[in-house]
């Protein structure tokens, strides 16, 4: 008798876990959700200062802070993102996996993109550009780049399309290194003399504090970089990130966003593009 009433007692304690489970069990937020779980995944850069960077003192740069917006609209406070390392090859399959609810990653809209997952925006129009050292009057215009060594980033595109593709200097001394720090430092020991890649993100480097008035933008605005949110295919978030990207517009915070971190490299911002108008 004794060993039936443990028994019971035992099933209805058992029983009891498994309704809580059922009820309780999900420590995380939904992706296309209203916001209101715990947490919202995202995907930035960790490694692109001014946009999207991995300090000793969190995570900072103006992707940061347009994601941090979207995610406060959708329901989630700061503490409660996410944020996982968005490489520029991983970005589709991660959405596709679910691994994120939404990236913000210097994540350009294309139709090759668009294939595979959906885009919220476009929230930046970023340009190709080129960084020169503050004192070189040399570079003008892009065919100045004729006989200069221009450094990019190993598998980038960017300086392929000004000699190869666009030919805009199709005699340009193509120099690839590993990384942009690299070029970056290259270019300050006079080892090269331009890199290239959209202004952005050189923006956000010449940002930097150790960098302050040493480098400039050339203005070339050689190609157009539509930065959309990237969402799963199907996701009913793009509306609610456009809407709020809409709403960080027109209350200012866009443009504050866009001077804190890319204004001390002098960067001429394009006003902040429609929703929905991508410039080829």
């Amino acid at each position: 008798m004794k060993l039936r009433k443990v028994t019971a007692a035992s099933a209805t304690v058992f029983a009891l876990a498994l309704t809580a489970t059922a009820c309780g069990g999900d420590n995380g937020g939904d992706s296309g959700s209203d916001g209101g779980g715990k947490t919202i995944t995202v995907g930035i850069k960790f490694d692109q200062p001014g946009l999207g960077q991995k300090t000793p003192q969190g995570y900072a740069g103006f992707d940061v802070d347009v994601a941090t917006y979207v995610a406060k609209k959708l329901g989630y406070d700061a503490d409660q993102i996410e944020w996982k390392e968005a490489k520029s090859g991983d970005r589709e399959t991660m959405l596709q996996r679910g691994d994120v609810d939404f990236i913000a990653a210097t994540y350009s809209i294309t139709p090759e993109r668009q294939d595979k997952v959906d885009f919220a925006g476009p929230y930046l129009l970023a340009h190709q550009d080129v960084l020169v050292r503050a004192d070189d009057n040399s570079i003008k215009s892009p065919k100045d780049l004729n006989n200069k060594k221009l450094c990019s980033v190993s598998g980038s595109t960017s300086a392929q399309n000004i000699k190869d593709k666009y030919k805009l200097a199709p005699d340009a001394d193509l120099q690839t290194y590993p990384t942009y720090s690299a070029c970056l430092s290259g270019l300050q020991n006079k080892a090269i003399d331009a890199l290239t890649t959209d202004d952005s993100i050189l923006a956000g480097y010449a940002a930097q504090a150790q960098f302050k008035g040493k480098f400039k933008l050339g203005g070339f605005k050689m190609t157009n970089e539509n930065y959309g949110i990237g969402v799963k295919k199907g996701s009913d978030l793009k509306d609610k990130i456009n809407k709020a990207l809409e709403e960080m517009v027109s209350d200012g915070s866009w443009q504050k966003a866009v001077d804190k971190n890319l204004g001390p490299a002098n960067y001429k911002n394009e006003p902040a593009p429609k929703i929905g108008d991508i410039k080829s």
